[in-house]
């Protein structure tokens, strides 16, 4: 069993006001602290950061449908050079929020707990009383509005594949080959080993003709 609603929780909103009247319609305007984990991996909102929300309450048949946008700073990092990085999200939104099924005496049914009705309630939000909750809807739209690829500027450049330097502070940036005496050491290595290898196919390895001789 899930706790009740809080309707003093941030992202807790009541709809007593518009009753159950098909049309009725009510607008607000909120801000909340981001709770924990509003986002990916590699960007989000940070915990506590301002969450400007924009919404239409209005009383349909069914339930209340909400329809809305949440504007929140962004904070993360460039996939192409790893630097911080900080932008703005905008997230728009609508979700219906069903009426509790009530039997004939209009009092509250509650769902089977077997798979059946289990299956039958997956996906589907539903009043508790006059209140919703809408910290799942807000996680689903900031989620999909949010790039799985962010990128500080359009055409970063991203890191030397060989070194890690950040290209975008110097677009010129090479590597000498001949410069690096490592490269070069390496160079000198592999060619005693071709002529070691070239004496062995002829005959001639080193120190054959001493042991002839003896």
């Amino acid at each position: 069993m899930n706790a009740p609603l809080d309707h003093r929780a941030p992202l807790v909103f009541d709809t007593r006001e518009l009753g159950r009247r098909p049309g009725a319609m009510k607008r607000l305007t909120r801000t909340v602290d981001a709770p924990k984990d509003l986002g990916t991996e590699v960007i989000g909102v940070p915990e506590g950061a301002p969450v400007e929300l924009d919404l239409r309450l209005e009383a349909v048949m069914e339930g209340v449908l909400v329809t809305g946008t949440a504007d929140a700073p962004l904070t993360g990092e460039c996939v192409r050079c790893l630097e911080p990085l900080e932008q703005e999200c905008e997230a728009e939104f609508q979700e219906l929020f069903s009426y509790p099924e009530t039997d004939d005496r209009g009092r509250v049914a509650h769902v089977a707990d077997d798979a059946e009705g289990a299956g039958d309630e997956e996906g589907v939000l539903h009043l508790e009383g006059d209140l919703f909750d809408l910290e799942p809807v807000l996680r689903d739209a900031v989620v999909l509005s949010l790039s799985m690829q962010p990128v500080c500027q359009e055409d970063c450049p991203g890191l030397c594949p060989r070194c890690g330097f950040r290209l975008a502070d110097d677009p010129d940036h090479q590597h000498n080959e001949a410069a690096d005496i490592r490269w070069a050491a390496l160079e000198g290595l592999a060619e005693d080993i071709r002529h070691g290898e070239k004496d062995n196919v002829n005959g001639t390895a080193p120190g054959a003709d001493e042991k002839q001789e003896k």
